[in-house]
């Protein structure tokens, strides 16, 4: 499909969008205006003299796409030059003048305006080269399976089964809108986020309309600093174009291929890895891609891209298109073929049963001659009985007469042969035919065979797909688990240096316990120390006290009274200092217990803290 098929597709649905009546014609002011855009977005140069010349208004009536066709081929398609306008801008035009009188969705809108006109610019590329555009169920099965693949979900071929089972499907092949209708009924996208489904359209519009064959990250090594940088690859057939990132606003280079690209497989160095080169005749480009998945995808699309250089083809899909179109031609054929046959055979089938009817009416001609035969014999011989009885002259009249039946008989006889031989031959053509039967039974037994063997290999693909998938699921599962136990084993180690901390602040203020306990059992060693040096003073005083008064002693004048009454004072003050000494001792003994069972407590309570950790 060259360059004016595509542009021409598209004018037919902004010439349609112009027929409000739906009678074939547009007026003449609407055709000045489509005209007009299609030179700008073409980027021709106008020429109005042209236009009001061809579209002048003492013309009779509206325009038919008949009448527009010599126009347009000659005043805008002839002087389009490929590569000098954007064929999105021109989709763009026709989709915005078709949507306003066609696309109306009913209802919940699943698919946004943009991606709808990506669908019907996908539509115009995979139709049929005829009018009015339709898409066979082949292309759009393709289609859709392309997208499920780029959300990687499974194509729900119940829906489509049911939707391409509708009459004016398996007659005339989807229109653009019973498709974008059946899109945005949700039933093939159920369960799929429509962010999910917007990315896989643009994706495969990109892939297709816009012959990208791969995009994606690769690592480049400069030609004049030698480092790596990581850039954004986009791929097509005539050119490796990368950008700064994937938006793909600041490009920073292309790389032109040919026949003569290379593309080769390195080995790891440099602390890169799946690296590979482009070879072209001026330079060589060193790439690295993330894995060795990525790394072949890139290569096998790189040769691909050089193959269709080689074979002077510009789109990788307009070659499968066109090789999709020849498999279902060779299809056609080899369906009307079988069908010739079977009519052949049918037609052999009748003809048999036609003679078989035929020699069963010969048989009964030959029954019923016979019948005839043997009643003129029983009626000659009383004939002849008769003649003979009654005249003797007819005798050899009656003699001819069997002569001349002899001779029809005869000829009965030779007819009959030629019967024999003709039923001989209807045999021979039966068994013929049978053998036919048998051949045609056994290729349709080959063939079954054939289709149970490619429904395994799909089964078997399609197990080792299910296969590679669960082995990526476990190894995520891995990766999620590993990074937990890290998680773990870090906090358990956060929650064990606070408690060592914990541990050496206690062991810290246990120290500083005993140092002040330390501190009162010497103060309380002191104070005993001082305790038991007053009682030892006041024993003395109080032996003093006590010593007995000796006979002969002389007793003070006119003080006996007091005298005897300072004594019992002095010892009862003895006796109270005594017990308060006493007193003092116990409690000093009862502080140092206490302090002792405090420490140990200390200490006991300390080892406890020691060992918690």
């Amino acid at each position: 499909m060259d360059l004016r098929s595509e542009l021409l597709k598209s004018i037919w649905y902004a010439f349609t969008a112009l027929d409000v009546e739906k009678s074939g014609k547009v007026s003449k002011s609407q055709l000045k205006v489509l005209s007009h855009n299609l030179y700008t977005v073409l980027c021709i140069p106008h020429d109005p003299a042209a236009l009001e010349e061809h579209f002048r208004d003492d013309d009779d009536g509206p325009v038919s796409s008949q009448g527009y066709m010599p126009y347009l081929n000659k005043y805008i398609l002839d002087k389009v030059v490929e590569g000098t306008f954007v064929k999105e801008n021109v989709d763009e035009l026709c989709w915005t003048l078709t949507a306003k009188k066609n696309y109306r969705p009913e209802g919940k809108c699943i698919l946004p305006g943009k991606d709808a006109f990506r669908l019907w610019c996908l539509f115009i590329f995979l139709s049929e080269d005829r009018y009015p555009l339709v898409m066979v169920p082949d292309e759009v099965e393709y289609l859709l399976k392309k997208l499920c693949m780029a959300m990687s979900v499974e194509l729900n071929c119940v829906e489509l089964e049911d939707f391409i089972s509708q009459d004016s499907v398996q007659q005339n092949g989807f229109i653009v809108w019973a498709f974008l209708e059946m899109m945005n009924s949700g039933k093939l996208t159920r369960g799929i986020a429509k962010e999910t489904i917007s990315m896989a359209i643009e994706e495969v519009y990109r892939e297709i309309v816009g012959d990208v064959l791969k995009e994606g990250y690769l690592w480049k090594k400069g030609q004049l600093r030698r480092n790596w940088i990581e850039r954004w690859f986009t791929l097509k057939p005539s050119t490796l174009i990368y950008f700064t990132s994937e938006d793909r606003k600041d490009r920073k280079g292309n790389i032109q291929l040919d026949g003569n690209c290379c593309v080769e497989v390195l080995p790891d160095r440099d602390g890169k890895r799946c690296m590979f080169c482009l070879k072209t005749l001026s330079k060589t480009y060193e790439l690295s891609a993330s894995d060795t998945k990525q790394r072949q995808e890139w290569t096998t699309a790189i040769q691909t891209a050089i193959r269709l250089q080689v074979e002077d083809k510009t789109s990788l899909h307009k070659d499968l298109k066109q090789k999709r179109r020849e498999q279902r031609e060779q299809r056609e054929k080899r369906r009307e073929a079988k069908e010739q046959e079977l009519q052949r055979l049918r037609a052999l089938q009748e003809e048999r049963e036609r003679k078989m009817a035929e020699l069963e009416l010969l048989k009964e001609a030959q029954r019923q001659a016979q019948a005839l035969l043997e009643q003129d014999e029983l009626r000659r011989r009383q004939q002849h009985e008769q003649l003979q009885q009654a005249l003797e002259i007819q005798l050899k009249e009656a003699e001819e007469a069997r002569a001349s039946m002899q001779a029809e008989m005869a000829l009965k006889e030779a007819e009959a042969e030629r019967q024999r031989k003709r039923i001989k031959e209807l045999e021979a053509m039966q068994q013929r035919l049978e053998e036919a039967l048998q051949q045609e039974i056994k290729a349709r037994q080959d063939e079954e065979a054939f289709r149970y063997a490619q429904a395994r290999l799909l089964a078997e693909e399609e197990e080792k797909m299910k296969a590679l998938m669960s082995l990526r699921e476990e190894q995520e599962e891995y990766i999620q688990r590993a990074q937990r136990e890290k998680q773990e084993l870090k906090q358990e180690m956060e929650s064990k240096s606070r408690a060592l901390e914990e541990a050496q602040m206690q062991l810290e203020e246990v120290r500083a316990n005993r140092h002040r306990v330390d501190q009162d059992v010497v103060a309380a060693q002191r104070k005993l120390r001082q305790a038991s040096t007053n009682v030892k003073h006041w024993n003395v005083q109080m032996n003093r006290l006590m010593h007995p008064i000796g006979p002969g002693e002389k007793r003070p004048s006119g003080s006996g009274s007091f005298s005897s009454f300072r004594i019992p004072s002095q010892k009862d003050s003895g006796l109270r200092s005594r017990q308060k000494s006493d007193e003092q001792d116990e409690e000093s003994k009862e502080n140092m217990e206490s302090r002792g069972g405090c420490e140990s407590d200390k200490r006991l309570s300390t080892n406890g803290d020691m060992e918690i950790p």
